[in-house]
């Protein structure tokens, strides 16, 4: 039987955290759910606490300085923590469907596999929320749009082959022994779209495998007090965010040998878009002139980034 090490960060989410833990614990392949708690200004620290001591799974960590680092920094400590076989991810205000690990338990029979994703669903837990984000998440599936093999999955995020779609960390499961491929985990310095650039990395290391495509095997819970809702209300400029993820994916890129060249152009067009976008008006144009003049594909490229891909992550 799997072994799987569930790492649940918890941060402001103490009236979903009881039904995150217990939609982990239908499972007998879940051998232990792993909750981080990272200095949240509710009470979920306490709740967090009952829930260890009335299921003999559940473990709760804090980081050293009992501080609060972030959903990268936290779900680092739950890796570091973890003891299963695989390692699995869920937010603390989404849950999982009782078909979450039907394909990984024949998918990883086999040695090859290192990696499972799915689709999740969407639920809005109020009215207003669902006013707010059903432009964003409507009442689709977020999943990836056809059967790829692994060597795709990291072009197809990058959109590179086509309409690829998406996947959700609360859809993957990783085999735990496979993360030594990778130099670091989450990065810790992101504060949004970290766990974006954690895919991008974990895709082009490791094989990663279509599980359930077709129905969602977890739930997005919405609601008004999602990290994404502080982007969506223009309290963080989504562009700016955006900036910094792919600027990290760049400098990665640039500083990894094995990677294709034309790859590492697409990624850059990609980041010089978003700088673009971002910049204020006049440095804007500046720069899109000195790029028309040094190098036309490449502001052409970013232009149609900008235009025609906003909704990618």
């Amino acid at each position: 039987m799997m072994k799987i090490s569930v790492i649940i960060p918890v941060y402001n989410a103490e009236k979903y955290v009881t039904q995150a833990v217990e939609s982990a614990l239908q499972f007998d392949e879940v051998f232990e759910i792993i909750l981080v708690e990272d200095k949240s200004p509710d009470n979920a620290l306490q709740v967090c606490r009952q829930l260890t001591e009335k299921y003999s799974r559940v473990k709760l960590y804090q980081h050293p300085d009992k501080g609060n680092h972030g959903a990268g920094a936290t779900r680092n400590l739950g890796i570091a923590m973890a003891d299963g076989d695989f390692i699995a991810f869920l937010d603390a205000d989404d849950y999982y469907l009782p078909n979450r690990f039907d394909a990984e338990k024949e998918l990883f029979k086999d040695p090859k596999v290192e990696g499972v994703y799915g689709a999740i669903g969407v639920q809005y837990y109020s009215e207003k929320a669902k006013e707010q984000y059903y432009k964003i998440f409507g009442d689709r599936l977020t999943t990836v749009y056809k059967r790829y093999p692994p060597e795709d999955v990291f072009p197809g995020q990058l959109n590179m082959n086509g309409t690829f779609g998406l996947f959700s960390i609360d859809a993957l499961t990783i085999r735990k022994n496979s993360l030594k491929k990778m130099d670091c985990f989450f990065k810790k310095h992101l504060r949004l779209h970290q766990d974006t650039e954690f895919l991008f990395r974990l895709s082009y290391y490791l094989d990663l495998y279509p599980g359930i495509l077709d129905k969602a095997v977890a739930i997005r819970g919405v609601h008004e007090n999602n990290r994404i809702t502080k982007v969506d209300a223009k309290e963080i400029k989504p562009s700016s965010t955006k900036v910094l993820l792919w600027e990290e994916v760049n400098n990665w890129a640039e500083n990894e040998s094995t990677i294709p060249e034309y790859v590492k152009t697409h990624i850059k067009r990609v980041y010089r878009s978003f700088r673009i976008a971002n910049a204020p008006f006049l440095k804007k144009w500046g720069m899109i002139v000195k790029y028309l003049f040094t190098d036309y594909k490449s502001i052409r490229s970013g232009l149609y980034n900008i235009n025609f891909r906003k909704d990618l992550f």
